[in-house]
């Protein structure tokens, strides 16, 4: 092994001019083999010295001219020191180089405990008992962390003893006791576990805790423990354990009671145990029970007049008040209360009115919640408060303006009666509540009295005051349809008008009647028969060029409607033209020709005037043959000769007689003209001038 060794040191080693002393490591374990090879890198004589003294030449061996190896086989303490290689070269010149060696004994605990247990509060000492050479440093470690930065608590004796003062939970852990040979990286560790033991503790969530007793009531008591070791839970109850009806978590530190009962009242304790001591603490568990209320009955009807009484009886823990509410109201009822009362936790009602009819409720008032049950009472509604009639066509209408008080239960239907006269029995008829109130297929125009009363479960009410009315006429025929005049079409030969019904006069439409024919004498009449559901009335293949008369009947099984009537026309037949364009022009034309000849016509035998005129003074002269200027009417009127006034002229001649002054009379003869014209004027002077020259 050595000669490995040796091999070794020689590869490892560079083969310069440096000497150099070559070693495997440079701290030894005492009792182990230190080899140290020096290599003078030149042929030499080599010496050893330790600490600048010789060393014996035995402990040397010369492996070659330029190397030799110091062996000592087991190392002591004393072995330690400074190497020195010296190396006399045949040159003449000496050189030397220098290495140290450290020899140690590994650090010993020896009987150091690595478990100790120390009581919270309490201060913990934690030995570390170390040998080892040359001089042993101790240095401690908790949590991979110095202890210098544990605490202000923490201090460490000469003797290497660890003390904690006033343990807590948290010093708790696995201290390390490290043995380091001073001055080299060569230690020792040794784990030492702390433990710090603490009483038990027992901390409650809830002191006191209620519930209200029943099948669907379960409740959980929680203890929450502490100490170290962990502690152990048990529990004191008041009733004896029921594994059904007590139920435990894991480490027991909840206790779960399944559909509480009124037993379950009482004090609960947890106990919590560990060899340092036990701790308990108290829970008050106040299991109430819900109020309940008990009716002999839920329902009772009562005829308007009589006495009530309702029993009510209420339990509970702790006990309930009870007390009786008229929900109707909303009032709190007692023995002060009148007619409607309370005694002893009965509900009195003396000579029951409509107006007390409704749910009264009977209530159980405790410090943890209330309860109630409700019964009703029932009597007959009241009269009707607000009643009008009215007459129709043989019948009787009702109106309420109000409903009547209805005696706590809803009015299902009212009674109608009627009579002729006093003498008579009532007759009466039932109507649902919801239903029109009326009295029907009475005798037309005759007086009839009547009266109406509601009903309900609990029977009938009293009547209202009776009123006379007189019916109506029989009106059953259904009312005319109504024509959509505006809406009417007429389009070529085809007629369009919307149809409407409004009154059917009560009895659906059967079907209509219509009938039409032209405007003119001896027409027939045409008549069709129309759907109940139609809406329009539509006719085709009428006469272009005519007036045409249409008539509309509804009809029902009562009778038929006065007719709805309507007059249209048909306008004449389009006539498509084959003139050309130059024919409509000469037409047009000769039109203004006629029209223009007969016009100068007119004016020239009227009013001596116009273009006619003026050729025939050309041609004859003043005097044109047969035309006078006038003549003398046997009753002094002035006429035309050859031309008769035209109905509507504005021309006209007139007489008038006047009263003379010797007691005779006087004809005037009066002529309206118009003006003349301007040809007229130039001819008149013209005939003057020819006169004044004659003279």
């Amino acid at each position: 092994m050595r000669i490995a060794l040796l091999l070794i040191l020689l590869v490892a080693y560079r083969t310069d001019a440096k000497m150099d002393i070559i070693t495997s490591k440079q701290d030894i374990q005492i009792g182990d083999e230190l080899i140290l090879l020096c290599k003078a890198g030149g042929e030499g004589e080599i010496t050893w010295q330790k600490n600048s003294e010789e060393i014996d030449v035995a402990m040397t061996t010369k492996v070659d001219e330029s190397s030799s190896k110091l062996v000592i086989r087991s190392t002591t303490v004393e072995d330690a020191g400074r190497y020195t290689c010296l190396c006399e070269f045949d040159s003449g010149h000496t050189d030397d180089v220098q290495t140290q060696i450290y020899v140690y004994e590994v650090p010993s605990f020896e009987t150091t405990p690595t478990y100790h247990e120390f009581l919270e509060g309490t201060d913990g000492a934690v030995p570390c008992r170390v040998s080892g050479q040359p001089a042993v440093e101790v240095r401690w470690i908790y949590n991979t962390d110095a202890m210098s930065s544990h605490g202000n608590n923490v201090q460490m004796l000469p003797d290497h003893t660890l003390v904690i003062g006033k343990m807590k939970r948290q010093d708790a852990g696995t201290f390390i006791c490290q043995a380091q040979i001073s001055g080299r990286p060569i230690f020792k560790q040794l784990s030492i576990s702390v433990v710090v033991n603490a009483a038990p503790t027992v901390h409650l969530k809830e002191e006191v805790k209620k519930v209200i007793a029943g099948p669907e009531t379960n409740v959980s008591l929680l203890c929450l423990v502490d100490g170290q070791p962990k502690p152990n839970i048990t529990w004191n109850m008041p009733a004896l354990h029921d594994p059904t009806h007590h139920k435990y978590n894991s480490d027991r530190s909840q206790l779960t009671l399944k559909s509480v009962v009124r037993d379950d009242h009482g004090e609960y304790i947890c106990t919590a145990t560990n060899k340092i001591g036990n701790s308990s603490a108290t829970i008050m568990l106040h299991v109430f029970e819900a109020p309940e209320v008990f009716l002999s009955v839920e329902q009772q009807n009562v005829t308007v007049g009589e006495n009530v009484t309702l029993a009510c009886n209420v339990s509970g823990f702790p006990q309930p008040d009870l007390h009786w509410i008229n929900k109707c109201n909303g009032r709190t009822l007692d023995s002060s209360s009148g007619r409607i009362r309370v005694e002893g936790g009965v509900l009195v009602i003396d000579k029951i009115a409509p107006s007390d009819g409704g749910l009264y409720s009977c209530m159980a008032v405790g410090i943890i919640g209330n309860a109630s049950r409700d019964v009703a009472i029932h009597t007959q509604p009241g009269p009707p408060p607000y009643l009008s009639v009215s007459s129709g066509p043989a019948s009787i209408l009702f109106s309420l303006k109000a409903l009547p008080i209805s005696g706590g239960t809803p009015i299902t239907n009212f009674v109608l009666q009627w009579r002729q006269n006093a003498a008579e029995q009532w007759q009466e008829f039932t109507v649902p509540a919801a239903d029109t109130l009326a009295v029907t297929s009475l005798m037309p125009y005759t007086l009839y009295t009547v009266r109406l009363a509601a009903l309900n479960a609990a029977g009938r009410g009293a009547f209202s005051d009776a009123n006379t009315v007189r019916t109506q006429g029989m009106r059953g025929e259904p009312d005319s349809p109504v024509l959509l005049c505006d809406e009417m079409k007429v389009g070529g030969n085809s007629f369009f008008m919307p149809l409407k019904h409004i009154d059917d006069g009560g009895t659906p439409l059967l079907h209509y009647n219509l009938r039409y024919r032209e405007d003119r004498d001896g027409a027939l009449w045409k008549e069709k028969k129309l759907s109940s559901n139609t809406d329009s009335i539509t006719l085709v293949d009428l006469t272009f060029s005519s007036d045409y008369q249409l008539e509309v009947i509804a009809v029902n099984a009562n009778g038929s409607s006065r007719p709805a009537t309507f007059n249209f026309t048909i306008a004449e037949k389009p006539v498509r033209s084959s003139m050309t364009k130059g024919s409509v022009v000469g037409i047009v034309m000769v039109s203004f020709l006629v029209i223009f000849f007969v016009v100068d016509a007119t004016c020239c035998y009227r009013n001596r005037c116009g273009l006619l005129m003026s050729i025939a003074v050309k041609l004859f002269g003043q005097k044109v043959p047969g035309l006078k200027e006038g003549e003398e009417g046997t009753n002094g009127e002035v006429k035309m000769n050859g031309l008769s006034t035209p109905r509507g002229d504005r021309h006209h001649t007139g007489v008038q007689t006047l009263p003379s002054k010797e007691g005779g009379t006087l004809t005037e003869v009066t002529s309206d003209k118009a003006s003349l014209t301007k040809h007229e004027k130039t001819q008149s002077d013209r005939n003057l001038q020819m006169h004044e020259g004659n003279i």
